[in-house]
C-alpha cells in the first residue's frame, strides 16, 4: 500500500509555500508521493483573473519537474463543469483501491470544509492532514478537529507547519505592480508567468 498525499487547489499560480507544505507533509507523515491536482473550474472561485486550467496545470508540472516523488494530475481540468474535491477523492479511490490517500490542506480549509460539497464523502474516503497555519491557534484547531471527528467520523491529523506570508494573491499583486516574483515561485514558473504575461493587467 502506498501512502499518497493529495494537494488540491487553484494554483493561480503555484508557489513555494505549496511546495514546502507538500515536502513537509511527505516527511512528517512518511508519505510515499504527493499528487498535485489543480482545479478545473472551481465553484468557489469565479474570479475573472484565474488563468486557464491548462496553464495552471503546466505551471504545476514545471514546479514539480525536479522531484520524482511529486507529480501533477489533470483529472479535474478534464472534468466538465464545476469540480468538487469529493468527486476527485472518490475517483482516485476507485482507480487506486490499494492506496491510502491523505488530503493535505491548511487551517483555513479545516474551518471551511463543511461549506464544501459533500464533506462527509471526503472524510469517508481519505485521511486529512491539517497544517497549522493561517492564524488559527492550536487550541482552535484541536477543537475543530474533535468536532469533525465526532460529526463525520473523520480521521484528521494536525500537523504543525511554519507560518508563511506567501500567497497566490501576493504573487499576482507583485506581477501587476511590475515587481519580481523570483524565490516566491520556482524559476521555471516565474519564466512561464513572464512569457505568458499573466496577471499583468489584473485588477
Amino acid at each position: 500500500m502506498r501512502k499518497i498525499g493529495i494537494m488540491g487547489g487553484t494554483f493561480n499560480p503555484i508557489h513555494v509555500g505549496h511546495l514546502m507544505l507538500a515536502q513537509w507533509a511527505m516527511e512528517e507523515q512518511d508519505l510515499d508521493e504527493i499528487w498535485f491536482i489543480p482545479t478545473g473550474y472551481s465553484y468557489m472561485k469565479e474570479e475573472q483573473n484565474v488563468v486557464s486550467p491548462e496553464d495552471r496545470f503546466q505551471m504545476v508540472l514545471l514546479a514539480v519537474a525536479d522531484n520524482d516523488r511529486m507529480c501533477c494530475l489533470d483529472v479535474e481540468i478534464k472534468r466538465e463543469g464545476y469540480t468538487y474535491s469529493y468527486e476527485t477523492i472518490e475517483q482516485l479511490k476507485k482507480e487506486y483501491p490499494e492506496d491510502e490517500f491523505y488530503f493535505i490542506f491548511g487551517a483555513d480549509c479545516l474551518f471551511a470544509i463543511e461549506t464544501w460539497r459533500c464533506p462527509e464523502k471526503i472524510f469517508a474516503n481519505c485521511r486529512v492532514i491539517a497544517a497549522g497555519r493561517g492564524g488559527a491557534s492550536e487550541k482552535q484547531m484541536r477543537e475543530k478537529i474533535e468536532e469533525l471527528e465526532v460529526k463525520y467520523g473523520a480521521d484528521i491529523i494536525m500537523m504543525p507547519f511554519p507560518s508563511l506570508a506567501i500567497s497566490s494573491t501576493l504573487i499576482r499583486e507583485r506581477v501587476r505592480e511590475g515587481k519580481n516574483v523570483r524565490y516566491l515561485v520556482p524559476d521555471l514558473v516565474a519564466d512561464y508567468i513572464e512569457g505568458k504575461r499573466f496577471y499583468e493587467n489584473e485588477g
